[in-house]
């Protein structure tokens, strides 16, 4: 869901910078020093989910993790995301780095909100409640981030009101793709890996 150097207005742009390099300095404040190799991990997934992309207007259409990252990263979601998308633009041309900040706000705002509205309820001893909050944090992860870009996109231009539209969407499918990954990644590390989502003992309910 990355937006392209060219299509922003200044104010976007400048607004978009502000509160990445906000929300980036709070997640690094945040960040243990024995969670970087977890961020890093999870940039690296972030990174390569977001390699195949369908081109859609002046954005496109790809996995993008990005609630599965805010569960399990909380406010270092924005320096892993930040990072992501810098390599991608550098690497791939992809997005750009005029609107690196806005693109890291629109994945990684989300991001945040899922993380804290989820967060505790994943972690919990019910299986069921686990599962719906696991594929809610999906959902919501995709379908914030698509609006963000929308907005971005209208505050822009009268002229992107119509792609804004199909952007979100466009990205309705993969709303319920990346509700069925957060479940299968979240169930499999309830049972293998506890420590990650910081529950005591593996949980099999």
């Amino acid at each position: 869901m990355h937006i392209a150097d060219g299509i922003l207005s200044a104010p976007v742009l400048i607004g978009g910078g502000v509160v990445a390099a906000g929300g980036t300095a709070v997640g690094l404040k945040k960040m243990d020093m024995d969670k970087i190799p977890r961020v890093a991990v999870l940039t690296a997934a972030f990174f390569v989910a977001s390699l195949i992309h369908i081109p859609l207007g002046p954005t496109n259409l790809h996995l993008i993790l990005n609630g599965l990252v805010g569960l399990l990263l909380g406010w270092a979601c924005f320096p892993a995301i930040l990072i992501g998308l810098l390599l991608q633009s550098l690497i791939f041309g992809f997005g750009g780095l005029t609107v690196l900040g806005v693109n890291t706000v629109n994945m990684a705002t989300p991001a945040i909100i899922v993380y804290l509205v989820f967060n505790r309820f994943i972690r919990g001893n019910r299986r069921i409640i686990s599962i719906i909050c696991a594929a809610l944090a999906g959902v919501f992860g995709v379908l914030l981030a698509s609006l963000l870009t929308a907005f971005s996109l209208v505050f822009s231009g009268e002229e992107y009101i119509n792609i804004a539209k199909i952007v979100v969407v466009g990205h309705i499918p993969l709303m319920a793709v990346e509700g069925v990954v957060n479940v299968a990644i979240i169930m499999l590390l309830r049972k293998v890996k506890p420590e990650v989502l910081e529950v005591p003992h593996a949980v099999y309910e």
